[in-house]
């Protein structure tokens, strides 16, 4: 087996496992239940096709190879197409997200997505402050915006996040410039008091998911786990057995 994706929050918060023959597993992440996988092996995930069959590929570079890493070219836009032709021609949102305590990004998603945007980041709180009719006009807003606010979260502040509450008057400061057209509250069930350790496993009780954080319970510790680290590796049946850095709770 080998595990070859995930889906985040807001979509169904799951492994995606390959069983060696072109078949896809779903493991879904609810909260309590028991997952037990030792990892091995690490190497290119490979690719899923239309038809949702898994082609293999064992190339030592993980998660992806050269050959099976995409890049989406929207993401790199700031407003001047980098396709062919501009084919963004629909209601876009720009959005601010907080991450906890006060980590403010800017962002841009296609409209009819933007709550499930928001979860799939793992955001805890945000505003959508503009509605603009195609994706170029988004762009070119984020980009004015990012001089003042980041444009991008990386994991460790977001593993931070996870104990932790939005400052309110910092949140209120960074939203006075806008015209706030809806604000968005995300519980995503967690209810940590202390920061979880991080971590690369994939064996435990699953206390919940947040974006693409795997939170889990293993031996009294608090785990949290990047889903993307856990991509290419090969993986047996049964708890991990190698020794996890443990938080000082758990030895009382």
């Amino acid at each position: 087996m080998q595990l070859v994706g995930y889906e985040p929050s807001g979509r169904g918060s799951a492994l995606l496992v390959s069983n060696g023959s072109g078949e896809v597993d779903s493991r879904p992440l609810t909260a309590g239940d028991e997952i037990a996988y030792t990892l091995g092996e690490r190497h290119c995930a490979g690719t899923i096709d239309e038809t949702g069959t898994h082609i293999a590929c064992d190339r030592p570079s993980a998660p992806y190879c050269e050959y099976h890493t995409s890049t989406w070219v929207c993401a790199r836009c700031t407003g001047t197409c980098l396709k062919d032709e501009m084919d963004c021609h629909e209601d876009h949102a720009v959005y601010i997200a907080a991450f906890a305590p006060d980590t403010f990004k800017v962002g841009v998603t296609k409209l009819w997505r933007l709550e499930t945007r928001l979860r799939e980041q793992g955001a805890d709180r945000a505003a959508h402050v503009h509605t603009v009719s195609n994706g170029r006009i988004a762009r070119e807003l984020e980009a004015e915006i990012a001089t003042r606010l980041v444009d991008r979260v990386r994991t460790g502040p977001k593993v931070a996040a996870l104990a932790a509450s939005v400052d309110e008057a910092a949140w209120e400061a960074v939203l006075s410039e806008f015209d706030v057209v809806n604000r968005f509250d995300f519980d995503y069930g967690l209810a940590l008091e202390t920061r979880p350790v991080r971590e690369t496993v994939a064996s435990g009780t699953v206390v919940g998911v947040k974006g693409r954080l795997l939170v889990l319970e293993n031996g009294g510790t608090i785990y949290a786990v990047d889903m993307r680290d856990l991509v290419g590796y090969d993986l047996e049946e049964g708890p991990t057995g190698r020794d996890l850095q443990s938080s000082l709770g758990s030895f009382g």
